[in-house]
């Protein structure tokens, strides 16, 4: 599903209608559903030109990147919100509160307490997902399934940490359809609202499942060059 990166509108008019036609294949609002644009490894122009065509939410995966690009677009765009959207050593904790909007990766107890003491000291509090990793790879980020309540709970009641939602990546070689399904579950039984699931390969399954948030960076940008 690669797009060319240089037209920008069409590409993001076509993943738009996508996720409208899958919306309301499910029986949602598409309104619902929040586009992620993942503007990781992008210039600048590429994402003032998404931002010029109504893209107002971008997610980034690198500390470093993100605040080597985004003060400058945002000093000229400031309506636009920006989620971390990759995984965060301890120490990189307290300059991703200062610049992002919400954190999509909050992924073990480190992470958690370091989220808190930089919240108390800058005295900004973004929004914060807890990142499950629902294939129990070990590899990769993220709560195991069967510790998500648990970490959840000390997330909200012992860090006091906003938390709002879920996130995964689903693995590679498998059908997403039941990881989707079992972020579902456990969002719905922790009372958390929102679902950030689904990328450009897989983002209209997601929304079957009730995602509120797809990051697609793929299909709007093209692919990482």
């Amino acid at each position: 599903m690669e797009a060319p990166s240089t037209d920008i509108p069409a590409n993001l008019a076509l993943v738009q209608s996508q996720i409208a036609t899958a919306a309301k294949a499910a029986g949602r609002d598409p309104s619902e559903i929040t586009l992620v644009a993942v503007s990781k490894t992008k210039p600048a122009d590429l994402i003032v030109a998404a931002i010029r065509s109504g893209q107002a939410v971008f997610g980034e995966n690198r500390l470093q990147e993100s605040e080597e690009k985004w003060p400058d677009i945002r000093a000229a765009h400031p309506g636009v919100e920006l989620h971390c959207i990759g995984p965060l050593q301890s120490r990189k904790v307290a300059p991703a509160v200062a610049l992002f909007d919400v954190i999509q990766t909050i992924d073990r107890e480190k992470t958690a307490a370091a989220a808190a003491r930089a919240m108390a000291e800058i005295g900004r509090r973004p929004d914060c997902l807890i990142q499950i990793n629902t294939g129990e790879e070990p590899q990769k980020a993220g709560i195991i399934p069967a510790e998500a309540d648990a970490f959840i709970e000390n997330c909200r009641e012992t860090h006091g940490l906003p938390v709002t939602g879920l996130m995964c990546i689903p693995p590679v070689d498998e059908e997403p359809a039941p990881h989707f399904a079992l972020l579902k579950k456990i969002a719905e039984r922790n009372a958390l609202p929102v679902l950030s699931m689904g990328m450009s390969a897989d983002f209209e399954i997601a929304i079957h499942f009730g995602a509120t948030h797809v990051r697609v960076g793929t299909a709007i940008f093209g692919a990482r060059g």
